[in-house]
């Protein structure tokens, strides 16, 4: 069964000049109402089934529209069907899903060259574009009250997974976990320098030094790891010079983070300008979006579900505990050099140091799948706490994965994420249960 679709030059979709007018994909469930308007209280106008070929061309909302063989319109959710990768080269060409967070559009060629590695190695810190970054951050309560104007409500939604920081007054005695573990460390330590029988205390030190800090130590630490890291990558890249979107992902990046365990952080939310489909979660709450992917997007839900999960990254301390790893290991070897002060001044500092001698490269570190997909369905649930429909997601990455699997736009988040369709898998494997009273919301 095919559908052909029509094209509303209005809508979330367009496609790129001199392209086909349509987007190809399949019915992803085992059986789909298509309904006569973006809303399920409409008629229903046909049934599609499982590997039922459809050809998208607009969206409205989260609903894509398709034309039944009639000629009439017809909608299903953006979850119901599973865009083909567009397959789209470096040139520009190919399919492009049009958002509308920001004036205009970035093509492939357009605009600065991409970020790499290498880039936010050597990058210096731009304490300029720092400042003006924070100058845009948004209270909770000015944040509350946007939402409220925007008729969102908050929501109690129970997450499992989500991480919930000691309190800082617990003092700093360690769980037996904790003593487990960072016992652990000193003999992994000890195995990989042959024992050092000489120096065995002071492994054992330093990897307890490193390995389980104290829930104080760990937050300060953050709160100085994520000005610095942020500072770089402005230094590789500055603000766009849009002041509304500025204040715009920090209204909404604020009202969403005020939706997870770590409401407490000071955070701060910016879009650089780069024609990469990315974003970077620094420790302590900074959370930087490139201007490419914030144009891509359509609507407050899903900037809220881009920023919901570079937000869990930073709840998780995801990046932060890559850094400790590297602490510890650098610990290990300044053992060998003599270079430990086990009174503790020489291990405190090895993440600044880390930072010092490897710039921002750490937020173009792959972090391991769980971690990736925990994030996907972080953002699910702080859409849904939030007011959002959790669907908002699966809209972000169907729009990705339309951009094509060679588009130099996405080079770095292929490198780092799981791909598209993997984290697509994950969210319908998941079935959002929990999630299920809030796919509804318009």
């Amino acid at each position: 069964m095919r559908y052909v679709l029509m094209l509303f030059a209005c809508c979330g979709i367009t496609m790129a000049a001199g392209q086909a007018t349509d987007i190809p994909a399949v019915v992803s469930k085992p059986r789909v109402d298509v309904h006569s308007g973006p809303d399920f209280d409409t008629p229903r106008l046909a049934t599609l089934s499982r590997n039922d070929a459809v050809r998208i061309a607009s969206q409205q909302g989260l609903w894509y529209q398709l034309t039944l063989d009639a000629g009439k319109p017809g909608y299903v959710r953006v979850n119901d069907v599973r865009v083909a990768y567009a397959g789209v080269d470096s040139s520009g060409s190919g399919i492009q899903f049009a958002g509308k967070s920001g004036a205009g559009r970035a093509s492939e060629t357009a605009g600065v060259r991409g970020l790499d590695q290498n880039e936010l190695r050597t990058a210096y810190p731009n304490r300029a574009q720092l400042a003006r970054m924070e100058s845009y951050r948004v209270t909770p309560t000015d944040a509350a009250q946007y939402a409220r104007g925007q008729g969102l409500v908050d929501t109690q939604v129970p997450y499992a997974g989500e991480a919930q920081p000691a309190s800082k007054d617990a003092g700093n005695g360690m769980t037996q976990a904790e003593k487990r573990g960072g016992l652990a460390a000193a003999r992994s330590l000890l195995s990989r320098f042959g024992g050092l029988t000489g120096n065995a205390g002071t492994v054992i030190d330093v990897a307890s030094k490193s390995a389980t800090k104290s829930e104080a130590e760990q937050s300060d630490e953050e709160l100085a790891l994520g000005p610095e890291l942020a500072a770089r990558i402005l230094g590789a890249r500055p603000l766009w010079q849009d002041d509304a979107a500025q204040r715009r992902v920090n209204t909404i990046g604020r009202w969403v983070a005020t939706h997870s365990s770590r409401p407490e952080l000071p955070w701060t939310f910016g879009v650089i300008d780069s024609t990469d489909i990315n974003a970077f979660a620094a420790p302590g709450g900074y959370v930087l979006v490139t201007r490419g992917l914030y144009q891509l997007l359509d609507g407050d839900a899903e900037l809220a579900a881009v920023l919901g999960h570079e937000i869990s990254h930073i709840v998780q301390r995801d990046h932060y505990n890559v850094i400790r790893k590297q602490e510890l290991t650098s610990a290990g070897t300044d053992i060998v050099r003599g270079q430990v002060d086990v009174g503790g001044g020489v291990a405190g500092s090895y993440a600044m140091d880390y930072v010092g001698k490897n710039g921002a490269a750490i937020m173009l570190t792959g972090l391991d799948r769980g971690a990736e997909y925990r994030s996907d369905e972080a953002a699910q649930v702080y859409l849904a706490r939030s007011g959002y429909n959790p669907l908002a997601l699966y809209s972000v990455l169907q729009k990705m994965t339309a951009l094509g699997d060679r588009s130099s736009r996405l080079t770095q988040l292929y490198k780092t994420h799981p791909a598209l369709d993997d984290r697509l898998d994950q969210i319908d494997r998941n079935g959002n249960r929990a999630l299920a009273g809030y796919t509804d919301r318009q």
